[in-house]
C-alpha cells in the first residue's frame, strides 16, 4: 500500500484537489430513467428496483415496516447497544436543542411591526443507507434535528437485505425515536418516491440523509420540487499534524474514513516530513487487523494523500482549499490554529477527539458537506428542517411616512402599479385625516 505524496513546493495541488470532484453527469441518464419509471409505475417500480439491486421481494404487504418487525428487532440487539444508543440520543438531542430559533416581532415608533415566523416543514423524508451494513447513527442524525425543529411527519427510507428485512439496529434506533413510518427502499428510486409520492407514500417537503452517487444525483434532480439537505459525495478526512502528533493516532484516524468505500479521501497535511514515514509504517501495521482492510487499502492508494507544507499556516491554507468534510487538528495547540481554519464541515480538536466521536456520540451532526462544498455549505442542523416567513404590518402613520420613498423607488423601476398601490393608500389616508 503506497500513499501518494504531494509537496506544495513542487507539485500541482490544484490538480490533486480537482481530481476528487465527482462527475455527476455521467450517470444522469440512468437515474433519470429510474425517475421516469417511478413516476409512471409508482410502487411497482420501487419493488422492481428493490428486486434488481437488493435481491429482495417486496410487495404492498411488506413494503412498510410493521410493529411486529420492530418488536423482533429489539430481541436481536443487546443491552449494551441500547445503553450506548440512548446515551447518544441524549447528547445529540441536547446539542441540537441549542440551535432552535424563535420567531420574533419588533414594533417601531409608528406602530409598524416587522418580524420573522420560523416554522418547521410539515413532512420530511429521511434516507438511511442500509442493505449489507447498519447505520443506526444516520437515523439519529436525520431524525433528531427534525424532531427538535417540530416536524410533525417523518417518513424513513432504508434498503432491505436480500431477505426483505431491515437491519435490526437501524430499526431499534428508529423505534427509540418513535419513527413508525419506515419503507423498505433505497437508491435513487427511494428519493423519487419520497419526493413525488406513490400509491402508498405521501410526498414530503424535504429529503435529508447521505447515500451513494445514485441517491445524490436523484436528490439533485428533485431539488426545486422538494428541498434537500445537500449533495453529499464520498466521505473525507483531512488531518493537520505537527511533528509531535502520535503516528498511531494519525494512521487510525485516516483509516476510519477510508473504510467507508474506495472513493473515500484520507489526507494528512504536515510540515514534518519524517512524520510521514512513521504514519505509513503505522498504516501497514494497523490495517492487518481491520475487517474492511481491502476497501481501506484501495481508498488510501487511489484517493489518499500525504501533503508536505512549509509550515502549519500553509497547512491551514491547504485545508481551506480542500474544504474537507472532517478536519482534525492534531497539533500541540489546536486552538492556536482555529482562527486560520475557514472551510470545514466539522473540526476535531486535539489528540483525544478522533472523528468517530462526532460520527456517533458527541452531539454535533455527522451529515456534513463534502467535495469542497464546506466552502459555502453547512452540516444538517435544526435549521435544515425550518422555513422562515417574513411578517410585515404597517400602520396608517407608518405608510404615510414611508409612502413617498416607496413610490419613488417603484417609479424608478417603471412599475407604476406598484407605486399606485402605495399612492392610493396615501391619498385616502390623507383624505381621512
Amino acid at each position: 500500500m503506497k500513499i501518494r505524496r504531494v509537496n506544495t513546493a513542487h507539485d500541482d495541488l490544484d490538480a490533486f484537489i480537482q481530481g476528487a470532484q465527482a462527475d455527476l453527469e455521467q450517470i444522469m441518464d440512468l437515474v433519470a430513467g429510474v425517475g421516469r419509471e417511478v413516476a409512471a409505475r409508482g410502487n411497482q417500480a420501487i419493488f422492481a428496483y428493490t428486486r434488481k439491486f437488493d435481491g429482495a421481494e417486496i410487495t404492498e404487504k411488506n413494503f412498510k415496516v410493521s410493529a411486529a418487525e420492530t418488536d423482533r428487532a429489539y430481541k436481536l440487539v443487546d443491552e449494551e447497544f441500547l445503553q450506548a444508543l440512548r446515551a447518544a440520543i441524549d447528547k445529540i438531542r441536547a446539542f441540537h436543542a441549542r440551535q432552535l430559533r424563535n420567531s420574533w416581532f419588533e414594533p417601531d415608533a409608528q406602530g409598524n411591526i416587522l418580524g420573522q415566523i420560523i416554522r418547521p416543514v410539515e413532512r420530511a423524508g429521511i434516507y438511511v443507507p442500509g442493505g449489507t451494513a447498519a447505520y443506526p447513527s444516520s437515523v439519529l442524525m436525520n431524525a433528531i434535528p427534525a424532531q427538535v425543529a417540530g416536524v410533525r411527519e417523518l417518513a424513513m427510507a432504508t434498503p432491505p437485505n436480500a431477505a426483505g428485512e431491515v437491519n435490526p439496529y437501524t430499526l431499534v434506533a428508529a423505534a427509540e425515536l418513535g419513527i413508525a413510518e419506515i419503507y423498505k427502499m433505497g437508491g435513487a428510486q427511494a428519493v423519487f418516491a419520497l419526493a413525488w409520492g406513490t400509491e402508498t407514500i405521501k410526498k414530503v417537503d424535504l429529503i435529508t440523509g447521505p447515500g451513494n452517487i445514485y441517491v445524490t444525483v436523484a436528490k439533485k434532480m428533485v431539488y426545486g420540487e422538494v428541498n434537500i439537505d445537500m449533495l453529499a459525495g464520498p466521505s473525507e478526512i483531512l488531518i493537520i499534524a505537527d511533528g509531535k502528533a502520535d503516528p498511531a493516532y494519525l494512521a487510525a484516524d485516516l483509516m476510519s474514513q477510508a473504510e467507508h468505500d474506495i472513493m473515500a479521501r484520507s489526507i494528512l497535511v504536515t510540515d514534518d516530513e519524517a512524520l510521514l514515514d512513521r504514519v505509513e509504517a503505522e498504516l501497514q501495521k494497523q490495517i492487518k487487523d481491520l475487517s474492511r482492510r481491502e476497501i481501506i487499502a484501495q481508498a488510501l492508494e487511489k484517493n489518499g494523500a500525504f501533503i508536505l507544507t512549509s509550515d502549519l499556516e500553509e497547512a491551514c491554507r491547504v485545508a481551506n482549499l480542500i474544504a474537507p468534510e472532517h478536519l482534525e487538528l492534531m497539533v500541540e495547540n489546536p486552538f492556536a490554529l482555529l482562527s486560520k481554519v475557514k472551510n470545514a464541515g466539522a473540526i476535531f480538536m486535539g489528540q483525544y477527539t478522533p472523528e468517530p466521536v462526532g460520527d456517533y456520540y458527541a452531539g454535533p451532526n455527522h451529515i456534513l458537506p463534502t467535495g469542497g462544498t464546506a466552502r459555502y455549505n453547512s452540516p444538517v442542523t435544526v435549521d435544515t428542517f425550518m422555513k422562515v416567513s417574513s411578517l410585515l404590518y404597517y400602520s396608517r402613520d407608518g405608510i404615510l411616512k414611508a409612502a413617498d420613498d416607496i413610490i419613488k423607488l417603484a417609479t424608478v423601476e417603471g412599475l407604476t402599479a406598484h407605486a399606485n398601490a402605495v399612492r392610493i393608500r396615501k391619498e385616502k389616508a390623507n383624505g381621512d385625516g
